[in-house]
């Protein structure tokens, strides 16, 4: 059975839009000026409107055509490696298997973004996301122009054992719509929901400075997978939360955003005295130091409690 593309995010574009525009009026009339930064949306804006030409060009040249390629791999014409070695072709597209899916998809989602913190060549390209001191959907739609570029790869064993490459894509932009709705402030706590889904005030903790909700939630929309890995914070209403990233530079300038970690990890890299530096300047958490004149957010966190004890 062959189906077109479906594009989630497409579709669903003219009412991410409206909430986006809703909440920044609804926030000027409330006169919430810590939601919205002229100059930090008009920079979010930018990065939108780059990912927008480049991560097109990426997933049709890209993307796509590896997963296709996997997919061809796994099932050849001649010597089918899915039916002699699993026992069957494919999957194909009954319904329960969309759900199986998205969750699996989920799965891919939450170890792809936990790497995207821990290392440190992958957190170049996420560090756009999270480079606002700000927390609305503008934020949402702050989007790194590097991350598809390896984004794929982590998605590629859901093909490799059967499910269609149309099949990930649509499940990918399901996420993607999932993910925007989440940069909101303004949802309150969802009840019981806050057990199984990945949630606004969730997403909020992810987004946090504060030592304590560093590299948490990293999940799109079940919140499992943080729970399973230890990686699970709840949203506290006592803390006063400060968004952003730990170590930025101070411009809204889109380029030096989206490029200023890859300055920095080149800069370390041609300083490291072994090649133990180098490799841990690139492929090692960010933070880390061989004198430790920075720190790793494990080694803040450690601190932090050795602190609290005292």
């Amino acid at each position: 059975m062959d189906i077109p593309i479906i594009k989630p995010m497409l579709w669903a574009a003219p009412f991410l839009l409206a909430m986006l525009i809703f909440e920044l009026v609804y926030s000027r009339k409330k006169g919430h000026k810590n939601i919205y930064s002229r100059k930090d949306f008009i920079s979010s804006i930018s990065m939108f409107i780059g990912a927008s030409i480049l991560n097109p060009i990426a997933k049709l040249v890209y993307s796509v055509a590896l997963l296709y390629f996997i997919y061809d791999i796994f099932n050849p014409e001649l010597n089918n490696v899915r039916t002699n070695i699993l026992g069957y072709e494919s999957f194909g597209w009954i319904w329960y298997m969309w759900i199986v899916a998205q969750v699996l998809a989920d799965f891919s989602h939450y170890w792809l973004h936990r790497f995207n913190h821990t290392v440190r060549f992958m957190w170049a390209a996420h560090v756009t996301h999270h480079s606002s001191e700000h927390f609305n959907y503008g934020t949402g739609i702050r989007l790194s122009w590097i991350v598809l570029l390896y984004k794929p790869l982590f998605y590629a064993w859901m093909v490799a054992i059967g499910f269609h490459p149309e099949m990930v894509v649509i499940c990918l932009g399901i996420e993607a719509v999932y993910q925007f709705v989440l940069h909101t402030s303004y949802c309150p706590k969802l009840g019981f929901l806050e057990h199984i889904l990945v949630t606004p005030k969730q997403h909020q903790v992810h987004h946090a400075t504060n030592v304590q909700y560093l590299d948490k939630n990293h999940g799109a929309m079940l919140c499992i997978w943080d729970k399973m890995f230890g990686t699970y914070r709840t949203f506290e209403e006592d803390v006063d939360i400060k968004y952003g990233v730990t170590q930025a530079p101070n411009s809204y300038n889109p380029l030096i955003i989206a490029t200023h970690e890859y300055k920095a990890i080149w800069h370390d890299v041609k300083h490291a005295k072994t090649i133990r530096e180098g490799f841990m300047y690139v492929f090692g958490p960010p933070g880390w130091h061989p004198q430790g004149k920075t720190f790793t957010v494990k080694q803040m966190q450690k601190l932090s409690a050795e602190a609290l004890e005292l």
